[in-house]
């Protein structure tokens, strides 16, 4: 039982020494992709678009409740005069457009976020490629989000950021800038 003990711990031991030589020959990088993307003048076309068919959708949710309001204020000034069925129709009616617009919303809401990604994923396909081509030329075996680090020693890791901007022809803001700050070009 002692053999299989030392020949166990043995092992362990040896595998931890492969482990740490291991890491030493591994290469690590880092990419700040958000800041990239936020300096990008595409994101901000791509924002201002957005934004554009936010307010068109914003103007047909607003003209559906200027309708809902109408009718509840018909509603509330002839609700007197009204019989039980015809306000009971009534209150259905406005039950149901006040229903309409709440879907109507939830879906615009849906519809955006889906367009957002639509337009990004080029941007996003073009920063990952240029992301591949700067890690296999300085022959990095990952790449990591700066955001996933808590720790760097900067001497053993490398920041590919300015890298990759570069080549996309983009510049990105200074170190310690956050990534929801773009850099006016």
């Amino acid at each position: 039982m002692k053999v299989r003990t030392l020949l166990l711990l043995g092992l362990l031991l040896g595998w931890g020494g492969l482990s740490q030589a291991a890491a030493q020959t591994l290469r690590i990088g880092y990419t700040d992709p958000d800041v990239i993307i936020f300096n990008m003048r595409e994101y901000q076309q791509i924002q201002q678009q957005l934004q554009q068919e936010a307010q068109r959708s914003q103007q047909a949710l607003q003209e559906m409740f200027k309708e809902y309001q109408e009718k509840l204020e018909r509603y509330q000034r002839q609700q007197a005069l009204l019989s039980e069925q015809r306000r009971q129709e009534r209150e259905q009616e406005l039950l149901q457009l006040q229903n309409e617009i709440e879907q109507a919303s939830a879906r615009s809401q849906q519809q955006l976020a889906q367009r957002e990604q639509e337009l990004l994923r080029p941007l996003l396909e073009r920063v990952q490629q240029v992301i591949d081509q700067v890690a296999q030329e300085q022959r990095l075996d990952v790449v990591l989000r700066a955001q996933a680090l808590l720790y760097v020693n900067e001497s053993r890791v490398v920041d590919i950021t300015r890298e990759v901007a570069r080549r996309l022809g983009i510049q990105v803001p200074e170190e310690g800038a956050t990534a929801g700050q773009p850099r006016n070009n």
